[in-house]
């Protein structure tokens, strides 16, 4: 980018966005904390229902995916994330007076259901604000509210359930989403033309800009109207569904049972394991960074998955095999956390490498929406497997499902990683008529 143009949107874009995923996120995981912290006994909630109660949100999940996007770039995203987030302070601080394990359930259905659509509205905002040269590090950002939302999560959960009581846990996580409504609602807008705090420097430049690449894609309308079934008559595709279905069952399976994990491993009050709970999300962050930075350095996409699936795994048995000694049982968690989102992006530089553009644009909803139906089986499966078997099974069955997933990268097409030679090899004449068309 030029130096010369002002940096503004990076402010008044970027950190308002980061912060509204952070809420979302907190809201989505403090069950987690609440579960072991007192809502289990006092609404007498069995471990399957537990697993029932934090999984549900994804049911709900899957129905905002389209329309939010949709809303985001045919109307208001400001505004589509301002009813979201009334949605869920209404919802989080309805938790906080439930009284059995039903109300809880609809509940964490309805916040399912309201969350649905931030993610696809965000990006399509990001889109709105920067240009094909500066978005890849915005969305980068923005991606980061994960293993953020959980450091902050770990200890703010962990001392208000130590202090209060679960329910003020819900109560006032939903007070701070009415907070964070307020600097969202006169920070953000949906697009540089509508923005008055935005420089006439900078206004002119992202005008241009976009406006050219909108130019340059209009030249390819059939995108948007590529059919859904050609997605699964992809076979490369179907193999991506299947494996982020059997990834995400380990992710959120591992995420949403970490402090109960972690409080049954060390026997400490909820405060102390929201303290230790923030180290595997720091971990997430620097393998996000390692493992992106490598994948992209090499080309070898599918050898980074696989790796960073395996390992995740193996950090999960070892913490079952060293549970007799804390230290290097908390140790393998924390490898856990730094493998925990580290597949995320040379997995999905994947669906354009290996499908036609209109076909990769509907192939990402797929994969992400059925891939989040594993962020319902992985904390319920869990669940059913603690009441039956024990803490230390429902963990190798997480393991268990990240090596299928890594397996499965061994079946994915050569295409998945780049190759220049590829290009070197074309015949000079066959390049200049690509260029000439």
């Amino acid at each position: 980018m030029d130096t010369k143009i002002p940096n503004a949107r990076w402010l008044r874009v970027i950190v308002p966005i980061l912060i509204a995923c952070i809420i979302s996120f907190m809201d989505r995981v403090n069950i987690s904390f609440a579960l072991p912290g007192g809502m289990e006994s006092d609404l007498g909630i069995t471990s399957q229902m537990a697993g029932l109660a934090s999984g549900i949100f994804f049911i709900g999940y899957l129905f905002l995916q389209v329309p939010g996007g949709r809303t985001a770039v045919n109307g208001s995203g400001r505004k589509f994330i301002a009813c979201s987030l009334t949605a869920w302070a209404v919802v989080s601080i309805s938790t906080g007076f439930v009284t059995n394990h039903y109300q809880l359930l609809v509940l964490r259905f309805i916040l399912g259901v309201s969350e649905g659509g931030m993610l696809p509205v965000v990006l399509t905002m990001v889109s709105n604000w920067f240009p094909e040269k500066e978005i890849g590090r915005a969305n980068a950002f923005v991606m980061m509210f994960a293993p953020i939302g959980g450091m902050f999560t770990a200890p703010v959960s962990g001392y208000i359930i130590n202090v209060l009581d679960w329910r003020w846990l819900f109560i006032l996580e939903g007070l701070l989403s009415i907070v964070v409504l307020t600097l969202w609602w006169f920070l953000i807008s949906d697009r540089p033309q509508e923005a008055k705090w935005l420089s006439a420097t900078e206004r002119d430049y992202l005008v241009g800009e976009l406006a050219r690449e909108k130019a340059a894609r209009s030249l390819d309308k059939a995108v948007s109207k590529a059919p859904l079934a050609d997605v699964f008559r992809n076979k490369g595709l179907v193999k991506l569904v299947l494996l982020n279905f059997f990834y995400q069952t380990g992710d959120y399976g591992y995420t949403l049972w970490l402090p109960t994990i972690l409080k049954n491993l060390t026997g400490a009050n909820m405060a102390s394991v929201g303290l230790l709970a923030i180290l595997p999300f720091v971990a997430t962050i620097l393998g996000i960074y390692v493992i992106s930075f490598l994948s992209d350095k090499t080309g070898k996409r599918r050898a980074f998955i696989m790796l960073s699936l395996f390992c995740f795994a193996a950090g999960l048995l070892a913490s079952v095999l060293f549970r007799q000694n804390v230290p290097a049982s908390y140790m393998s968690l924390v490898i856990c956390g730094f493998f925990l989102k580290a597949a995320t992006s040379p997995f999905w530089s994947i669906p354009g490498r290996i499908a036609a553009p209109e076909v990769a644009g509907s192939a990402r909803g797929v994969i992400n929406g059925l891939g989040n139906l594993g962020g319902f089986c992985g904390p319920y499966i869990v669940g059913v497997m603690i009441y039956f078997y024990g803490q230390s099974v429902a963990v190798c069955v997480l393991a268990g499902s990240l090596t299928i997933a890594g397996l499965i990268t061994l079946w994915l097409p050569k295409e998945c990683d780049p190759d220049s030679s590829r290009v070197e090899n074309i015949p000079l004449d066959t390049l200049n008529s690509i260029k000439r068309s």
